[in-house]
């Protein structure tokens, strides 16, 4: 079927076969993980992202692609987990720029628009690795400009795209030697080729009309799971097991009303005025916290906990029409938690009122609730062990995630949000989020730095680090020191047969892992720890930290450790409780 040019409707089919190629192909995409392990989740990720980006679509149906694309693009961005789902998201981010302003596009826009996301993705990652994604994205948009001098038919150019994107998925283990080790393809590109799959698929195979049954058939792909934030201020934890409700009266919930609403800036009996945005912000700050105003051209999203919802809304007025309006009273709700036996509630079900202020208020008195705080952390974590260290230090905030359940950019901007404090510190704790973590500090407008740890125990050594009575540049630069000077280590078990740096691993085996390397495989956990932990000490160290996970046995843990004081009689040695899944040990060696 051809076509001299696409328009929304189009775009939008195109994106939603796209979508549904790659939820049903990610657990494929996540078998091409080079690592082994049984949280391999690059297709997990993209399928989160690219369905947060296709709710958004569905939301929001047009016949102009820019506005279409422009959709797309908002729930991509939002909803981006992980490396690969940041990176999709960039790349369709420059690509709805690139057409916003057209109701069609030609074969010549639509590779244009294919260049300017690849340019786009490129700046958004700090060391661009060839081999990946961004390869696989990059050639086939280099194709595409070239290619569309010759056609006019945008389902040609879109097969074109598509076969050069394959192509160049083929060559990735050429031009990263860790995948032609492994022998697969990488992860991230080849879900993008999914995509432009489904993007061929609907232009020369759908019929006419088939983009409204698209659109309108109930969607199957996953919806990301909601992640809990559990937030609490470290003197929380020694406060006894009063539950927060119980602590603060109704009264000193000062700025009772939440309220989310969308300024249309074209939807205005009037012409809308000129918007300040800092000058707006200033305005809401007068009555009110937890501001947030997130602007995307024609559509400004607020967030506000307010006295004076009226005003409010009197403040919006002149730059649009509002829609989707949505008010709270956090007074009622706490009312009628306080109804309910205080001493059941556990900390993961704090009420929203309590979330919002970026506080767990137990063992804070009322007059310290609303007040803002020099400094504030959130950290990423899984396992309830490997939580409960985190805010028992310094960390306010910890989102549930890790390699199995990645926190999406709006995860860490909705945490960042709820903080009231002046300057964040952001600690991902896994390479995957980092990528997540940085978006989200772009797009917010508060004072956030991102410390790139890697694992659990960097995250840690970094809060250790950290001095609330100095500034934020000081602390950044102790606390990636900090993180760096740890030697990180994991044991997992191989979910398929393989070989890396020659290491031969048969699925089922244990694994051990030393910061990025596989450095061992065996059939016995207890001697692919030992193995590990041998190379992590060969060149010193005078701490060693147990992290026992949900599936460690303590006859196991006893005899590791015996084995370590027994080879090692200078090393110091601690044993804490993460309580991680899929990881029956990590360990950290300083």
């Amino acid at each position: 079927m051809s076509k001299r040019s696409i328009n929304g409707s189009d775009f939008a089919g195109m994106a939603l076969l796209g979508a549904e190629l790659l939820q049903h192909n990610a657990e494929r995409v996540n078998e091409l993980n080079v690592f082994p392990v049984p949280d391999g989740d690059t297709g997990t990720n993209m399928n989160l992202t690219m369905s947060s980006g296709v709710r958004e679509l569905r939301s929001k149906p047009s016949e102009h692609i820019g506005k279409s694309a422009e959709a797309l693009s908002k729930g991509l961005l939002m909803g981006a987990r992980g490396n690969s789902g940041v990176i999709l998201s960039q790349l369709f981010r420059g690509f709805s720029r690139a057409i916003a302003g057209l109701q069609e596009a030609t074969a010549m826009d639509v590779a244009a628009a294919f260049q300017q996301g690849v340019d786009m993705a490129y700046k958004a990652v700090v060391k661009p690795v060839e081999g990946t994604i961004l390869t696989v994205a990059r050639e086939a948009a280099k194709h595409a400009v070239q290619y569309a001098r010759r056609t006019t038919d945008v389902a040609d150019l879109m097969q074109e795209v598509h076969r050069k994107a394959n192509e160049s998925l083929q060559r990735t283990p050429d031009l990263l030697p860790i995948l032609k080790q492994v022998g697969v393809v990488d992860s991230g590109g080849q879900g993008l080729v999914y995509i432009y799959e489904g993007f061929v698929r609907y232009l020369t195979e759908s019929e006419s009309g088939g983009y409204q049954d698209l659109l309108f058939m109930p969607s199957e792909a996953a919806r990301p799971e909601e992640v809990a934030i559990p937030t609490a201020a470290k003197d929380n934890r020694r406060s006894g097991p009063s539950s927060a409700q119980s602590r603060i009266s109704t009264e000193d919930i000062e700025f009772l009303y939440d309220m989310e609403f969308f300024i249309n800036r074209k939807r205005s009996a009037q012409s809308p005025v000129f918007f300040d945005e800092s000058a707006y912000k200033r305005a809401l700050e007068k009555d009110g916290d937890s501001i947030l105003v997130i602007t995307d051209d024609d559509i400004i999203k607020v967030h506000v906990h307010s006295r004076k919802p009226g005003d409010v809304f009197n403040l919006s007025l002149p730059y649009g029409e509002l829609t989707d309006i949505h008010i709270l009273n956090m007074r009622e709700q706490h009312r009628d938690l306080l109804e309910h036996d205080a001493e059941s509630v556990s900390e993961a079900d704090l009420s929203s009122a309590e979330l919002l202020a970026g506080q767990a208020l137990s063992g804070i008195s009322p007059g310290q609730v609303f007040e803002r705080a020099p400094f504030g952390i959130i950290a990423v974590a899984l396992g309830e062990g490997l939580s409960e260290m985190f805010l028992a230090s310094d960390v306010d905030t910890v989102l549930s995630g890790g390699q199995t359940m990645n926190p999406s950019t709006e995860d860490f901007l909705k945490a960042i949000e709820a903080l009231s404090a002046d300057h964040i510190f952001l600690l991902p704790n896994n390479g995957n989020i980092i990528l997540a973590a940085e978006q989200a500090a772009e797009l917010s407008e508060r004072s956030v730095t991102v410390i790139p740890t890697r694992t659990i125990p960097q995250g840690l050594a970094a809060v250790l680090a950290f001095k609330e009575d100095e500034s934020p540049q000081r602390n950044g630069d102790w606390m990636r020191n900090a993180a760096e000077g740890v030697i990180s280590g994991q044991v997992t078990s191989a979910v398929r047969d393989t070989s890396i740096d020659g290491v031969i691993i048969q699925e089922g085996d244990y694994i051990g892992i030393k910061e990025k390397a596989i450095i061992v495989s065996h059939a016995e956990l207890l001697a692919t720890c030992q193995s590990l932990l041998t190379s992590m000490l060969e060149e010193g160290g005078d701490l060693l930290t147990v992290f026992t996970g949900e599936d460690a046995e303590a006859g196991l843990t006893t005899e590791l450790c015996e084995w370590a004081e027994g080879k090692y009689p200078d090393l110091e040695l601690e044993i804490q409780h993460g309580g991680q899944p899929l990881y029956p040990y990590l360990f950290a060696v300083e």
